[in-house]
């Protein structure tokens, strides 16, 4: 399996990290993390400089220590250089150090505190599916049927409809909104479950309550 996501972390927060790893590889991503993914004998660097040139996006454990950390700028730099993707998953409220925030004041954010991570891990995935494969993370205790889009509810999504839940998305992250409800909808069993998946795209707890609300607060359709 290509290793399409590369994480980045401080020691400090190894246990985290290895959670987070554990949680993507049990839904088929290709994760590569250090030092596990390191060859026995191998240059440290060269290994990673390689991986990094080989992943698609990389997730950053944001912490207090990846902020003092050295090794984790160089990483971040160099995944920026190459211009690759880097989603800050941040597990603790700290900001951005001045030699980081030059690297990631353009990057993707995700809160992932208070705890429990479960939550916070689900909507990892559910983001990394739609940016490296077009479609919202299976869930694996899924039959697969409730992905399976009824074409009497596939009805009752109209273009109007999908049209409003857009608008209200695009508040919150701008014109990217159009492209996430499509694929959303896709695979979207209703409206309801339709705005959980969008949800999942929103980085704080307030935006995602926000949106779910307005988007339940549009008409209904009838007949």
């Amino acid at each position: 399996m290509a290793r399409e996501i590369f994480v980045s972390y401080s020691q400090p927060d190894r246990e985290c990290a290895l959670e987070l790893v554990s949680e993507l590889e049990a839904n088929d991503f290709g994760v590569w993390i250090a030092p596990r993914d390191i060859s026995p004998s191998a240059d440290w660097a060269e290994e990673i400089i390689d991986a990094i040139s080989a992943a698609r996006v990389m997730v950053l454990v944001f912490s207090s220590h990846s902020n003092a950390s050295p090794q984790v700028r160089r990483e971040v730099e160099r995944a920026v250089h190459k211009q690759l993707p880097v989603l800050a998953f941040r597990i603790e409220d700290a900001l951005p150090s001045r030699s980081l925030e030059y690297f990631l004041s353009s990057q993707h954010w995700m809160d992932a505190f208070p705890p429990p991570r479960g939550p916070h891990y689900a909507r990892l995935r559910a983001h990394l599916s739609v940016k490296l494969h077009g479609a919202p993370a299976a869930d694996p205790k899924d039959t697969g049927r409730s992905r399976i889009l009824d074409p009497a509810l596939a009805a009752s999504l109209t273009p109007a409809e999908l049209q409003l839940v857009e608008r209200h998305l695009a508040y919150h992250i701008g014109p990217v909104a159009s492209l996430l409800v499509r694929r959303a909808a896709a695979g979207a069993i209703d409206r309801d479950h339709l705005t959980t998946q969008l949800a999942a795209e929103l980085d704080s707890d307030s935006a995602r309550r926000e949106f779910i609300e307005a988007c339940r607060t549009l008409p209904r359709p009838t007949g």
